[in-house]
């Protein structure tokens, strides 16, 4: 019976706390005897009691460390605090826990003095617009020195860049002096193209009506000279219609009444009967062809009642 118990108590005592699970992204560094014996991943694993040892547990997560701001000084001797936020992952638990003293700390103290090599080789101006490349140079210098840490640095941020009071205040007049100069410039471009935009509707307006007027002095004139030729047509056909009407008048004529020669001797007839008569008479010559064949007549009737 004591055995039974002296066995549960070795197993309670020494067994049971030497079982161990490794949970999910995390790995114990395992040594044997003060040496690295290996590393175990997740999972169900057994120590060796009095010979095995958990050196460290480490997780493999992505660890983001966020410093609190450096001193750096520009090349143009500008005092600022600049804090910054690393993003990275341990690859390799054995260099992690065998390779540097406070992984952490050396992570810290190696981006604080690479972003002063960097600073000090811009100016202010360059600082302020130039993140992207602060962060892509410090990632690319702090993956290659925490390489042999077992430490993969994924990436660098500049959180905050902090320059001195005055320096702030001088930004800000410049910045309040600079909005504005855009603000008159936009406003004086807008004016300038509010008045483009109205000499051009004047212009366009002008064009409208001189071509307005011109369409109408085309049509006043054109309509006067239809008008006029419909008078001409109207004159051209009423003296058309006169000759025409003449041409037919004298046709008749001529055959409702006798030539010439006959109405010349029917005249000369009737004239020798009046000449017979006792009284005064007028003789009107029937072709009225002259002064002196009506004097010769009238003179010979004279003649013959004196007798």
């Amino acid at each position: 019976m004591k055995i039974l118990i002296i066995m549960l108590i070795v197993v309670f005592v020494l067994v049971i706390p030497n079982i161990k699970i490794v949970p999910q992204a995390k790995v114990y560094v395992i040594e044997r005897l003060g040496s690295y014996f290996k590393t175990w991943q997740n999972g169900l694993h057994i120590k060796i009691p009095f010979f095995d040892r958990i050196s460290n547990v480490v997780t493999l997560k992505e660890i983001v460390k966020d410093f609190p701001p450096q001193p750096v000084i520009t090349k143009d001797n500008v005092t600022m605090q600049i804090d910054t936020v690393v993003y990275f992952q341990i690859t390799d638990a054995k260099l992690y826990t065998y390779g540097v003293e406070q992984p952490i700390s050396a992570i810290e103290n190696l981006t604080a003095t690479t972003l002063r090599n960097l600073i000090g080789e811009l100016e202010l101006d360059q600082t302020l617009t130039s993140r992207d490349i602060i962060n892509t140079k410090m990632r690319s210098i702090l993956d290659e020195a925490t390489d042999p840490w077992g430490i993969k640095i994924n990436r660098v941020e500049v959180k905050n860049i902090i320059p001195p009071r005055d320096i702030q205040e001088a930004m800000e007049k410049q910045m309040r002096a600079e909005r504005e100069r855009r603000e008159k410039i936009l406003q004086a471009e807008g004016e300038k193209k509010s008045n483009i935009l109205i000499a051009e509707g004047e212009k366009e307006s002008a064009i409208l009506r001189a071509e307005a007027d011109k369409e109408t002095q085309i049509r006043v004139a054109e309509g006067q000279a239809q008008a006029l030729l419909k008078i001409k047509e109207a004159e051209a056909t009423g003296i058309k219609m006169l000759k025409e009407a003449e041409a037919e008048g004298i046709n008749m004529i001529k055959q409702a009444s006798a030539d010439e020669s006959v109405l010349r001797l029917k005249g000369f007839e009737a004239l020798k009967d009046l000449a017979n008569g006792t009284s005064t008479k007028i003789i009107v010559p029937a072709d009225l062809q002259g002064i002196a064949t009506l004097g010769t007549t009238l003179n010979e009737v004279l003649d013959k009642n004196n007798k």
